[in-house]
């Protein structure tokens, strides 16, 4: 196995769907998964917060775990931070994008949503991605900060029937744009992936996500799979006061890591 892990870094537990794929691609792998509490939500602040922000809580992953690659498992913190951290850092970073162009090609309508952060909406990177291979798409995207709110703060306590509910909400600002896909463009939004899929298989609308590209690139770059097994050693870390909060506790549980305190 290599001792040296292969890390994911999200303002929350967004990334961790990310992380569950990573260990099928890379099953002998040890990770460590770091949820920037501290600075959550990354969605509402600006460029230059989030590159502030991302360089701090990723220049103590560095020094602490000498990760051999990490993966930007925030699509927030990947358009506003990621050249940034890659001019900053020595080690090879993945970054998370909205789903766009695959979006596009599954659209039969050429209508697509897009579910994401206020600051990934009102982006430019995302503004050329839809430029770039959406053009012949209408395009409708929507912010949607206080469902990365509701994942962080309240799924863990959360009862299926709030899940859909706070799922049917989002799902039905996009009726009159009749949109025959949708991309979920925060990570966040994956832990609602059920939710989602009853709702919108219901409608006839396909739900894109960029988990698949992501972890393959990811793989790329991490080299051959290690042998033997790296569950035992996978952490969560998070930031701030929220280390001994019992959300974090909830979801070290359900994802198999070990909550080893703040970063």
């Amino acid at each position: 196995m290599n001792p040296r892990p292969v890390a994911f870094l999200d303002s929350g537990v967004g990334g961790l769907p990310y992380l569950a794929l990573a260990r099928k691609l890379l099953p002998g792998d040890r990770f460590v998964y770091v949820a920037d509490n501290a600075h959550f939500p990354y969605g509402e602040k600006t460029g230059d917060q989030i590159i502030e922000a991302s360089m701090s809580v990723t220049d103590r992953l560095v020094k602490k775990e000498d990760p051999r690659l990490v993966v930007v498992a925030c699509n927030t913190i990947s358009v506003a931070a990621l050249g940034a951290l890659r001019s900053r850092f020595p080690v090879p970073f993945v970054g998370v994008v909205p789903a766009i162009k695959p979006a596009a090609a599954l659209s039969r309508r050429r209508r697509v949503g897009i579910l994401a952060t206020r600051q990934t909406v009102e982006g430019e990177y995302l503004a050329n991605l839809i430029e770039s291979h959406a053009s012949g798409c209408v395009v409708v995207s929507l912010p949607a900060g206080s469902l990365v709110e509701f994942v962080e703060r309240d799924l863990y306590r959360s009862t299926e029937e709030e899940r859909t509910a706070r799922v049917a909400e989002e799902v039905a600002r996009f009726q009159d744009a009749q949109i025959d896909t949708l991309v979920l463009g925060c990570t966040h939004f994956l832990h609602l992936e059920r939710e989602f899929r009853l709702l919108l298989d219901a409608s006839g609308i396909t739900l894109v996500d960029s988990r698949d590209g992501v972890i393959r690139q990811a793989g790329r770059l991490a080299g051959a799979p290690q042998e033997g097994d790296g569950r035992r050693g996978d952490t969560l870390f998070v930031t701030g006061a929220g280390a001994a909060d019992e959300r974090y506790e909830w979801f070290a549980g359900k994802f198999g890591l070990r909550l080893d305190g703040a970063l």
